[in-house]
């Protein structure tokens, strides 16, 4: 047998391999970390400081993109809307896009590219300097120390992010269809209370919580194992970030089928 072969599968099979690998390790670890939510003792001065980090500093990059995401999708809509006379039913139309699509997307988005990859970067340059391997000898679990409250301060950041996302939206939208292209913003208001309904909030907040939660399993999977100095640290981040922009896209892609009663 040409032993050309055997390297081929091998080359074939090693993406496959990692692949599965990558996820089954990404679960294995997120499972150690929700279960050591609900176990003593619990730190809740690293719960509010990955608070803090995730959510309170990034209200700013949140609000902005915010704002010109609402500003752009006015924009577009009144456009659209100008062809059959509908322009006045834009407000509505934004908000319920907003809620359900483009907050919770957008918002984790930019949570990734700040916090997610924050997290990896500080939890590898931890691996890679043995500081958590200090952290064990001391008899603490840095699963629980460190992963934890990372967890769930995305769970719990990740729909109020959407939430002020969906806000200053609505204020941008606001700019663009009423002060600026001079539309009746009592029409404006009224197509938002005839449009927009509790289920759409729901959907978005459901969303946001759901990302979080991707969002910071993800990065403090590849953060926890990095492995190689630097380099590693580099690659670990970069992992992070793509794997979590992909898996948001993902989930919401299914999210939205299941939340809307396709399947």
């Amino acid at each position: 047998m040409d032993d050309s072969e055997p390297k081929l599968l091998q080359r074939i099979l090693d993406p496959v391999l990692g692949f599965f690998e990558n996820i089954g390790t990404t679960v294995s670890l997120t499972f150690q970390t929700v279960a050591w939510l609900f176990r003593p003792p619990f730190r809740a001065s690293q719960m509010l400081a990955a608070m803090d980090y995730i959510g309170v500093q990034s209200v700013f990059l949140v609000g902005l993109t915010g704002l010109f995401s609402g500003m752009v999708v006015a924009l577009q809509s009144v456009a659209a809307l100008k062809q059959f006379s509908a322009e006045a039913n834009v407000g509505g139309i934004v908000a319920v896009s907003l809620m359900r699509e483009v907050s919770p997307v957008f918002s984790a988005l930019m949570i990734t590219a700040r916090a997610g990859s924050a997290m990896a970067a500080e939890l590898g340059n931890m691996r890679v300097t043995e500081q958590i391997d200090a952290i064990t000898t001391m008899g603490v679990s840095p699963v629980q120390y460190l992963l934890s409250p990372r967890l769930l301060a995305g769970v719990t950041m990740g729909p109020l992010m959407c939430m002020l996302y969906s806000t200053i939206g609505m204020i941008g939208c606001y700019i663009v269809a009423v002060a600026w292209l001079g539309g009746d913003w009592g029409f404006f208001l009224r197509s938002v209370h005839d449009f927009a309904r509790p289920r759409d909030l729901f959907m978005g907040l459901v969303k946001g919580a759901i990302f979080g939660f991707l969002i910071a399993s993800i990065a403090c999977r590849h953060g926890f194992f990095a492995s190689g100095g630097a380099r590693g640290v580099g690659m670990a981040t970069t992992r992070a970030v793509v794997e979590s922009c992909v898996a948001i896209l993902v989930a919401n892609y299914i999210l939205t089928q299941v939340m809307l009663g396709d399947i």
